[in-house]
């Protein structure tokens, strides 16, 4: 049951990003030039090489077939790094609503696509000065590591 609290609030995290007018702005979305098992497979592998831990990996097309819904292939990575979520947390406890960081793969009408919510955003949303050097060391490891996971290699 915890299980499936987990799922829905993050479903509805990202709804109500998706949702929101400002969303284009939250939203650092990116295409993939593979499907969507691949790219999270290769976004995990990527993520535990540069020594970040993975909490979850959620699966939503899945979660809805249990319940007999269909839904294009959707799924979540959690993953952190304490030396970097516990400054910001430290400055203010709520964020810890917003980390550890997720990044979303889903099948957009066939195009595979990868996104992340902007850490400045949660500058905002938290009173933290945006150019505080932990939330831009994150949007750069965000930047590096879905750049990294849909490049094809040479």
């Amino acid at each position: 049951m915890r299980r499936l609290f987990i799922v829905f609030g993050l479903f509805s995290l990202v709804a109500a990003c998706a949702s929101t007018p400002e969303a284009g702005s939250a939203l650092i979305t990116k295409t993939s030039p593979y499907g969507v098992a691949q790219t999270m497979d290769r976004l995990e592998k990527v993520v535990k090489a540069k020594g970040a831990h993975v909490f979850a990996r959620v699966n939503h097309a899945a979660g809805a077939k249990k319940i007999g819904a269909t839904l294009a292939d959707e799924e979540v990575l959690i993953f952190g790094n304490p030396k970097l979520g516990t400054p910001l947390m430290q400055a203010d406890p709520r964020i810890g609503l917003d980390l550890p960081v997720k990044v979303l793969v889903w099948d957009d009408h066939g195009t595979t696509k990868i996104a992340f919510l902007d850490p400045a955003k949660l500058a905002t949303w938290y009173g933290i000065d945006a150019t505080n050097p932990t939330l831009v060391k994150i949007r750069g490891v965000l930047e590096m590591l879905t750049k990294e996971t849909t490049t094809p290699a040479p």
